[in-house]
């Protein structure tokens, strides 16, 4: 269990296994990941595959599944506006802002990090 409360944390994809780079790497991306938890007012880290599968979660499976899916989405369709108006030019960063979340999007060129917060906290 994460210090949220919510699932324990998806695994790092098997395709490192046995190359050496798996405690070095996974110990990296958990205190990456514990690093921006524990930032005011972030309330889940998602990180997703470039097929929309979320490989690591702070947040609930449930929870996880639903933001993967939908901003998976998203990010592709406004990858391609980006690139449709400047064939040159590439998505860089993502930040939605509603009522009651703001959810920030890296997207790189094998996985894509998704931040959710509470703007408010």
């Amino acid at each position: 269990m994460n210090q949220k409360g919510a699932g324990p944390l998806l695994g790092i994809p098997a395709l490192l296994a046995g190359t050496g780079l798996l405690a070095p790497l996974q110990a990296e991306v958990e205190e990456t990941l514990k690093r921006l938890q524990s930032q005011k007012g972030v309330q889940g880290i998602i990180v997703v595959n470039t097929e929309g599968i979320p490989i690591k979660s702070t947040m609930d499976n449930p929870t996880t599944t639903q933001y993967a899916n939908l901003m998976h989405n998203f990010i592709l369709k406004a990858r391609s506006t980006v690139r449709e108006i400047d064939p040159q030019n590439d998505l860089t960063f993502l930040r939605i802002r509603s009522k009651k979340n703001e959810i920030m999007v890296a997207p790189d060129k094998d996985y894509f990090l998704i931040v959710i917060q509470n703007p408010t906290e």
